[in-house]
């Protein structure tokens, strides 16, 4: 679960690169909180890389994502990893984690995913919640990257263990898209994504291969369970 909230701190997805003008912050948080309010459904390949404090040697994963949100209910996910072998999906109301070499899956409710202060990062990044209330944002020291792409810092108001400061690399065209005309369509224009614990562990998230609004059915985002599987519930 704790993988699942980390990869969610980071979905988003990607665009090509900006020759626009300089922009302010409001104008780079006007345009993530707009993609986000345009995003029906998402699928993507992903790449992760988590570096623990005091190990060396990052962990990584890659696979493929599927996001769903329907109109006013949970959104729904899905995200088939690769490396290591697991698949995660949840249909809005619950969660199942299943790891095929180990014969689990662990079933939960979604519900359950927002205690413990995990809510407002989970609800934003499903597109359901408000960067300008749930965070302080700011631009980083560089604000810019050499492709245009503005670097965003945002501390959430109420810090959890899980969640201490997304740095998110914001597509600089979606941006000079935004200025020009204060709206943002069938793009998600979020390139990276790096989450920070509170234990000072990364995890950072690239994406690939990116479709954006093309229609997923909610049967993707059920789970029957294989036979001679075990199923574990907390």
């Amino acid at each position: 679960m704790r993988i699942l909230l980390l990869f969610l701190l980071c979905l988003g997805c990607l665009t090509t690169p900006a020759l626009a003008g300089e922009a302010g912050l409001s104008e780079v948080v006007g345009t993530l909180e707009a993609g986000y309010g345009s995003l029906h459904d998402l699928q993507a390949s992903f790449s992760q890389t988590t570096t623990l404090a005091g190990f060396p040697k990052p962990q990584k994963g890659h696979g493929a994502l599927d996001l769903r949100r329907p109109g006013g209910t949970a959104a729904q996910f899905r995200f088939d990893y690769a490396a290591p072998r697991q698949l995660i999906v949840s249909n809005g109301r619950q969660v199942w984690f299943y790891q095929p070499d180990n014969r689990q899956v662990m079933i939960t409710p979604l519900a359950g995913m927002f205690k413990g202060g995990g809510g407002i990062a989970l609800a934003y990044l499903t597109g359901l919640g408000n960067v300008s209330k749930d965070f302080d944002a700011s631009l980083a020291k560089e604000p810019r990257d050499r492709q245009g792409n503005y670097h965003l810092v945002l501390t959430p108001r109420h810090p959890t263990p899980t969640l201490s400061r997304l740095l998110l690399t914001i597509d600089g065209s979606a941006v000079g898209r935004y200025q020009t005309e204060k709206a943002l369509h069938d793009t998600f224009p979020i390139l990276s994504s790096v989450v920070v614990d509170g234990s000072g562990n990364q995890t950072r998230i690239d994406y690939s291969r990116v479709k954006v609004n093309r229609g997923l059915p909610a049967a993707r985002f059920n789970f029957k369970v294989p036979r001679g599987v075990e199923i574990i519930k907390p």
